[in-house]
């Protein structure tokens, strides 16, 4: 019988914080195309100069371990982390070792999207960026120092992670808390959130810890995926062939030939002859000013979502949709808002607020929900854009979905109006009347289409009347083609149904 594994997975993530300057100097903290315009003494590592820390920088770090449920220490100081590399001018990088910002946090994630699983953190500490290297094709190796300095948070979680599912639903919802608090935008794609992977295996039943393999360079959440599945089969033959790693290695994920390669023996803490960094003093709080920072974290996404599927009956799958990004939510929120205002105000609406968003609240979440996920997210994909471009208002959004609501317009009308407002703007309404997009609501005038549709098609209508249901819908097809989708299908149905049925 073949051997199974269990795979022991850990997460080591750095996050670039969303300040206006470096680490430990006023040097803009940006990324540009031309290299080393970003610079300054303290960051090339020139002999002689002081660094100083970033308060805001602090204070972000803070508010994503509040926001990760750690315990933010009242007291933390600055290390200095020998090696010697190009991407490090100073021989030394300005890091945090034996007493970090914050210890003993977790994310609670859902992969099956019901059961909950604690994934506990080990620590999360501030330290500075290092320079990006350029591998050009004759071999030679440039230094971007744009890079260096910039404020970093590390984040190492414990190996509590047993799938490559489970690590990418980590990192995107660490990704998500840090978009909310604000902290950073922790885009992987440009190098704002960067993974390192722990992975090792053991015999299914047992217990022990065995020798791990880090992979570095994993810049994407599938290459998350990808990289662990791949080292999983990789580590998996070794055991059968009893020859499972005997040393901790580091291995670098190759993306385009979706495989790990060998780099080196991984380095111990040893090796890096960590000691207090002399020029930068700790840092001392109470924890009366943590608390205070703690008052200022916004709704989460874990809640988030759980209060969109009991306040507004969505699926989690919906939820989950609309929380990604916080403007996206924030959109949907100013839209239900609005819808429940237009309600309000009808007059065949009967009860208090609650009782009449308890009534339509379903029916209302589900189509704001379809028309922001389905029209809007297409429309932003085909023109590349992202929600903070989007310069429809929530209360236009509304609007359009009460035409669609009362039947004012079909389906087909409400995706022309939307592309209107999205690349001209607009009133709904204005739109609609415009471009003669509302659909026909004289009875008269419909039922005069109707005859003439009947009368036309003399050999469709038998084989309606011989069970043909097909038939049926070819008629209601004619009558919409004729007024231009200018009348309801179920209105056009209904009255075919009933003339054919009388005739």
């Amino acid at each position: 019988m073949k051997q199974e594994y269990e795979a022991i997975i850990g997460l080591e993530i750095h996050l670039r914080l969303n300040t206006k300057t470096k680490m430990f100097c006023g040097t803009t903290n940006s990324d540009a195309e031309e290299p080393n315009i970003y610079t300054c003494p303290i960051c090339l590592g020139h002999p002689g100069t002081l660094p100083q820390v970033n308060n805001e920088a602090i204070r972000l770090g803070t508010l994503l371990a509040l926001g990760l449920n750690c315990t933010v220490a009242s007291y933390t100081k600055f290390d200095r982390k020998n090696y010697f590399y190009p991407d490090l001018p100073k021989g030394y990088q300005i890091s945090q070792f034996d007493q970090p910002l914050a210890t003993h946090g977790f994310i609670e994630i859902l992969p099956d999207d019901i059961t909950t699983k604690h994934i506990r953190i080990e620590r999360l500490h501030l330290e500075e960026d290092t320079a990006k290297l350029k591998h050009t094709k004759d071999g030679s190796t440039l230094a971007d120092f744009n890079r260096a300095g910039a404020p970093l948070v590390e984040l190492v979680t414990q190996p509590d992670l047993r799938s490559s599912q489970e690590a990418k639903m980590f990192a995107q919802e660490l990704q998500q808390i840090a978009r909310y608090i604000g902290a950073g935008t922790a885009d992987m794609e440009k190098g704002e959130m960067r993974c390192d992977v722990n992975v090792s295996l053991r015999p299914m039943g047992d217990t022990a810890l065995y020798p791990k393999t880090e992979i570095k360079n994993v810049n994407s959440f599938r290459s998350i995926e990808r990289a662990i599945n791949y080292e999983i089969e990789r580590q998996a033959a070794l055991w059968d062939k009893f020859e499972a790693p005997q040393t901790t290695t580091t291995r670098g994920w190759d993306d385009q030939r979706e495989m790990t390669i060998e780099q080196r023996t991984k380095e111990g803490i040893a090796d890096y002859r960590y000691f207090p960094e002399p020029d930068i003093p700790p840092i001392v709080r109470t924890n009366e000013e943590i608390e205070q920072l703690r008052e200022h974290l916004p709704e989460l996404p874990y809640a988030k979502r759980l209060r969109f599927v009991n306040e507004f009956e969505l699926s989690f799958y919906d939820a989950r949709v609309l929380t990604a990004d916080p403007l996206v939510a924030e959109f949907f929120e100013n839209i239900i808002s609005e819808l429940r205002g237009w309600l309000n105000s009808l007059d065949d609406t009967e009860g208090s607020d609650k009782e009449i968003w308890k009534k339509y609240r379903k029916k209302l979440g589900r189509i704001t929900t379809s028309w922001i996920t389905s029209e809007l997210f297409k429309l932003m994909k085909e023109k590349g854009n992202a929600m903070q471009e989007v310069s429809i208002t929530p209360e236009n959004f509304a609007e359009l979905l009460t035409l669609i609501y009362e039947k004012r317009i079909n389906s087909s009308a409400g995706q022309k109006i939307l592309r209107v407002m999205y690349e001209n703007g607009g009133d709904p309404s204005q739109i609609m009347a415009e471009h003669n997009l509302e659909q026909m609501s004289d009875t008269g005038d419909i039922e005069v289409v109707v005859d003439r549709i009947i009368t036309a098609n003399p050999s469709v209508v038998a084989d309606y009347k011989n069970g043909k249901q097909k038939a049926l819908m070819f008629l209601v097809g004619q009558v919409m083609k004729e007024t231009k989708g200018k009348v309801n299908p179920e209105i056009a149905t209904e009255m075919l149904t009933g003339k054919l049925r009388d005739q």
